[in-house]
């Protein structure tokens, strides 16, 4: 399992590969899920300019052979961990 600011690749539905963050891990009713933000792949950017990326919550899971894998949680499931996740984390805003 990734650890805090860890940079993983997760692979999207397209096979497409994307770099990010790890801002946090937590639990809700005991499953894990993990809070992460892309990386800015603008390298010309200003380290010092703000960053206005969205951060967004996929769960721990397993895969058919016991791989561990991130899957993306739906409305009805955001709506349980939304709570846990803004209080852990309070850099978290809802729109």
């Amino acid at each position: 399992m990734p650890e805090l600011d860890d940079i993983i690749t997760i692979v999207d539905e397209e096979g497409a590969e994307h770099d990010v963050v790890v801002f946090g891990v937590f639990d809700v009713e005991g499953k894990k899920y993990a809070v992460l933000a892309p990386l800015d792949e603008d390298e010309e950017a200003d380290p010092d300019e703000e960053c206005e990326s969205e951060a967004f919550i996929l769960r721990f899971d397993a895969d058919e052979e016991g791989n561990e894998v991130m899957v993306e949680i739906d409305d009805e499931e955001w709506e349980k961990v939304k709570d846990k996740c803004m209080e852990e984390f309070d850099f978290f805003v809802e729109e």
